[in-house]
């Protein structure tokens, strides 16, 4: 049996991918940190391309589009959401569960506003409840069914519900149209969660 050997053409290749990734995660980590410092309206393929110092031209080979930028960084977003609830419903020996993802999911909404926005408030084309939904969205919302498989002949229902419920407390928390308080936030969380959790 012979062991394959790699070609100058194939690291050619192999490292033209790697610096292509690099420039990718760059990009969408310039964006990020622009958002949070500045808000999303400064987001533009020319201030990205002067953060970065990459031609504008690069930026559009990469994503399109500015908005091909920004759904980028909304698919990390869920992605980043997806696993901090799957380790929260992991942990499932130290509490309850539906409520330890719902913390999770609220501390995630909080910690991170302009990643929370893009993901929910921007008009993007990143497609949900699709043939075509991204696999990291689907991934998070499986956090969700997964509270609720085998408790209801409706997960799906239910699990859509739940998140609408964190969405909404989330939401009008980070527009402030709720009173951020930490105590008044734990209030309307464990009144959500006895509400999902009742016998």
């Amino acid at each position: 049996m012979t062991t394959p050997t790699t070609t100058p053409g194939n690291r050619i290749a192999e490292r033209k991918l790697r610096d292509k990734q690099a420039r990718r995660a760059q990009i969408i980590s310039a964006a990020r940190r622009i958002a949070e410092l500045e808000g999303w309206s400064n987001v533009t393929v020319r201030r990205l391309a002067d953060e970065i110092s990459y031609s504008q031209p690069v930026l559009y080979a990469h994503f399109g589009s500015r908005e091909g930028i920004l759904a980028a960084v909304a698919i990390e977003g869920f992605q980043e959401l997806g696993l901090a609830m799957e380790k929260a419903r992991k942990r499932v020996k130290h509490g309850n569960t539906v409520e330890l993802v719902a913390a999770a999911y609220l501390e995630f909404a909080e910690s991170s506003p302009a990643l929370y926005e893009v993901m929910f408030s921007l008009s993007l084309s990143v497609p949900f409840d699709d043939p075509a939904t991204p696999p990291e969205l689907r991934f998070a919302f499986s956090q969700f069914l997964e509270l609720f498989q085998g408790q209801s002949s409706k997960p799906e229902v239910i699990s859509e519900m739940f998140w609408a419920g964190l969405h909404g407390i989330a939401e009008l928390t980070r527009t402030k149209r709720f009173p951020n308080t930490r105590s008044r936030q734990k209030e309307r969380m464990r009144t959500l969660v006895e509400l999902f959790t009742l016998p």
